[in-house]
C-alpha cells in the first residue's frame, strides 16, 4: 500500500504524458519554477534557426538604449531570408527594430541590431554568448544574431531545454515580453511606414498565447518557441525539427494546463 501511495504521490509532482509528437525535440517547462513538466530529447543539439533572435532581443533590451535612432548602412545587404524591408539610410529606433526582429523575424533587423549594439557580428556574438552561460544554457552556441546558417552549414545550435531557460529569462523582462506578446506593430520611418503582423500564428488562434518566436531554415526544420498562461499558470512550448509545430504546442498546452 505505501509503494503505491508513493507511485501516485510522484506522478502528481512529476506528471508523465505518453503523448507521441512529430517534433525531434520538444520540452514544457513551468515559466515560473522551472520544472519540466514534458520532455523529447531536450538535451538533444539541433540547429535553432530564428528563435536565436530571443537571445538576440534579450541581449540588446539589457545593453541598448531602445530609444536611439540608428541609421541603417550596407552591412545590411548581406542579409537574405525574411525581412523587414529597410533600406541603407533610413533612420530607424531600436525599440523598432526589434519589433521588426520579433514580429517579422527581420534578419536585416538582426544585421543592424548586431551593429549598433555589438559593434560587429562577431562581437555580439560573444555576448550572446557569454549571457547564455550567465543562463546556464550549457548546450547552446551562437555565431550569428539571426540564426541563418554560416558557410560549411554551421549554425547556431542549441536544445529544446536551453531554449526553454533562455525563454523563462526573458519572459521576466517586461519589455521583452511586451514586444513578444505583441500582434502588430506601426512604425514610420524618414524612408516609410511599415505594419507588421507577428507571424506567431498562436497569438491569433489560440487565447491563452502570451508570446514566442518562430524559426525556419532547410537545415534546421521548423523551429518554435512560445508562451502561454492559463489560471495563473506560465508555460513555455519549444520544439525543433517539427512540421506541424503550431498544432502541437496547442495540443501540449492543453495537455499540461490540465493536468499540472
Amino acid at each position: 500500500m505505501k509503494k503505491i501511495i508513493i507511485i501516485g504521490l510522484l506522478f502528481l509532482l512529476f506528471p508523465m504524458s505518453v503523448k507521441s509528437i512529430s517534433a525531434e525535440t520538444a520540452i514544457i517547462m513551468d515559466g515560473d519554477s522551472g520544472r519540466v513538466l514534458y520532455s523529447k530529447n531536450i538535451h538533444k543539439e539541433k540547429l535553432v534557426a530564428s528563435t536565436s533572435k530571443i537571445m538576440t532581443a534579450l541581449v540588446v533590451i539589457e545593453n541598448a538604449n531602445l530609444k536611439k535612432v540608428v541609421t541603417v548602412d550596407e552591412k545590411v545587404l548581406k542579409a537574405h531570408g525574411s525581412a523587414i524591408y529597410i533600406e541603407v539610410g533610413e533612420q530607424i529606433s531600436i525599440l523598432d527594430l526589434l519589433y521588426g526582429l520579433m514580429l517579422r523575424s527581420g534578419n536585416d533587423s538582426a544585421i543592424v541590431l548586431a551593429e549598433a549594439v555589438g559593434g560587429s557580428m562577431k562581437n555580439f556574438a560573444d555576448m550572446m554568448n557569454m549571457r547564455a552561460q550567465e543562463i546556464g544554457m550549457k548546450n547552446t552556441i551562437f555565431y550569428n544574431s539571426h540564426g541563418l546558417e554560416e558557410k560549411g552549414r554551421i549554425g547556431n545550435t542549441s536544445t529544446a531545454y536551453d531554449m526553454a531557460l533562455l525563454t523563462r529569462i526573458a519572459m521576466q523582462n517586461q519589455t521583452f515580453r511586451t514586444i513578444s506578446g505583441m500582434e502588430k506593430w506601426k512604425v514610420t520611418t524618414n524612408y516609410k511606414t511599415y505594419l507588421w503582423h507577428n507571424k506567431n500564428r498562436l497569438l491569433h488562434s489560440y487565447p491563452h498565447t502570451t508570446g514566442g518566436k518562430t524559426g525556419f531554415t532547410e537545415l534546421a526544420g521548423r523551429t518554435l518557441v512560445t508562451t502561454a498562461t492559463k489560471d495563473n499558470k506560465n508555460l513555455i512550448a519549444v520544439t525543433l525539427n517539427d512540421g506541424n509545430d503550431f498544432a502541437n504546442h496547442k495540443a501540449l498546452y492543453e495537455e499540461y494546463f490540465n493536468k499540472y
